[in-house]
């Protein structure tokens, strides 16, 4: 699409958009059942090296009435900025931010605001454990009441535990994780051609989504990229280069493969992102039926 919402600033560790965004889906009162077409009856089990199956090898079965949320893994430039708004209308629950849920706490002035006020100002890392107690109270909210879709957190094994214990406390845990994949090579043109409109967060693409400045023939130069409402100049990410993409991508595969691995394959499902939206729609669909 080309008028998305932008990716935030960093906030010591934690961002909007989330780098290595996740969205977990959580159903409360027990874990749904999961049925794996291929260890169905006398049919193989999954090999224990595998970190995720295919959508049409896992269906929900029974799932509980109660809240659920559904989550997201991708590198940057999978298309989560695309696909969650769509997760989001179907299951008719928010997303949520840790980026957006941190400054709202702080805002508010909640007790664990407070404390992550403090650790912002004393130049320290925002704690797994305040940001736990963030969502926490987010999630007590009215509009989470069906659910809710976590954006930016667990990315790493020790962040997932942390999660699963505030879940545990009222009977729920993480049911779904969708890993969006797509070949790193293919991510290069997607996130280098990206450019936003700093002030209202639209965003566009040289070579997807270009603004109407961008005229047939022209290179995507600063002088040729402007917003198409109020033609105010465009920008780039700074770390939307290929330099910085190569780090970015190191840290994301060597921080997810982990979390994968701990929810095991019965929860986690691989979804080929490198296709047409509507193809890997239709997979993020069947998942989260």
């Amino acid at each position: 699409k080309r008028h998305t919402s932008a990716r935030p600033k960093r906030i010591h560790g934690f961002t909007m958009g989330q780098k290595f965004s996740v969205i977990a889906v959580v159903v409360a009162g027990a874990v749904a059942a999961v049925k794996v077409a291929a260890n169905g009856d006398g049919g193989p089990k999954p090999k224990k090296n595998k970190t995720t199956t295919s959508v049409v090898e896992v269906t929900l079965v029974g799932a509980s009435p109660g809240r659920q949320i559904l989550i997201l893994f991708g590198p940057p430039g999978a298309g989560k900025g695309t696909h969650a708004p769509a997760i989001e209308k179907k299951l008719g629950t928010p997303q949520l931010s840790t980026g957006d849920m941190l400054r709202a706490a702080v805002s508010a002035g909640t007790t664990v605001g407070k404390l992550a006020k403090q650790a912002m100002e004393s130049g320290a890392l925002v704690t797994d454990e305040i940001v736990c107690g963030i969502i926490a109270e987010r999630i007590a909210n009215k509009d989470c009441a069906n659910g809710f879709i976590l954006d930016g957190f667990p990315r790493t094994v020790e962040q997932a535990k942390a999660l699963d214990a505030v879940l545990e406390k009222s009977g729920e845990s993480v049911t779904r994780v969708i890993e969006l994949k797509v070949p790193d090579a293919v991510l290069e043109e997607r996130i280098c051609g990206r450019w936003v409109h700093k002030n209202s967060g639209r965003s566009y693409h040289s070579k997807f989504a270009p603004p109407l400045s961008l005229k047939k023939g022209k290179l995507p130069k600063p002088k040729h990229m402007c917003d198409d409402l109020t033609g105010e100049p465009l920008v780039q990410r700074a770390d939307d280069t290929s330099t910085a993409l190569v780090a970015r991508l190191k840290a994301y595969h060597a921080q997810t493969v982990p979390v994968l691995e701990h929810y095991g394959p019965a929860k986690a499902v691989g979804v080929d992102a490198n296709r047409t939206m509507a193809l890997v729609w239709a997979d993020i669909d069947a998942a989260t039926n």
